[in-house]
């Protein structure tokens, strides 16, 4: 019971963060969002962090592991002062739907995650990974696939967590 409300709480503050929040969104522990955060239908969060004012859209049927970061503002090192000046450079963060990052993931700003891409614990992705890609490590490289027409045959079937 106790566990069910404080998803509860976490979900109501996740809702009054977000630019938009689709239906049956579930924050299972302290997630921030920004105003610039579009959330689809069916998200399953459980320790997002998202640093900075770029824009964040999360596709439907989205689940994270626990303590994954987006950075979507990254200091000016071309401006006018050493190391960087007081400026920022912001990007935007896309990921399609059907999406699973695991547990300590890092996603920096200006990166599209192709629909139904899994993304393994602890991987920084610095760049776009291609839909149904299975990516790991620092920076996160393809080395699986997920198999297409199993994919898109449970897609059909409308076979969702």
């Amino acid at each position: 019971m106790l566990k069910n409300l404080s998803t509860k709480f976490w979900t109501c503050l996740c809702r009054r963060k977000c630019k938009t929040v689709g239906k049956r969104l579930k924050c299972n522990a302290y997630c921030k969002f920004t105003p610039f955060t579009e959330i689809g239908d069916f998200c399953n969060f459980n320790g997002l962090k998202i640093a900075g004012r770029g824009r964040v859209v999360i596709g439907n049927y989205f689940h994270s592991g626990w303590q994954c970061m987006f950075l979507t503002e990254n200091h000016n090192y071309e401006g006018d002062m050493i190391p960087y000046d007081r400026s920022y450079i912001t990007k935007e963060i896309i990921i399609d739907e059907c999406v699973w990052i695991g547990s300590r993931v890092t996603i920096l700003g200006g990166v599209r995650i192709g629909e139904g891409a899994i993304i393994q614990a602890g991987s920084v992705v610095v760049k776009d990974v291609p839909p149904l890609a299975i990516v790991g490590g620092n920076p996160a490289r393809v080395f699986k696939w997920r198999d297409k027409a199993h994919y898109y045959e449970l897609k059909e079937k409308k076979q969702f967590l």
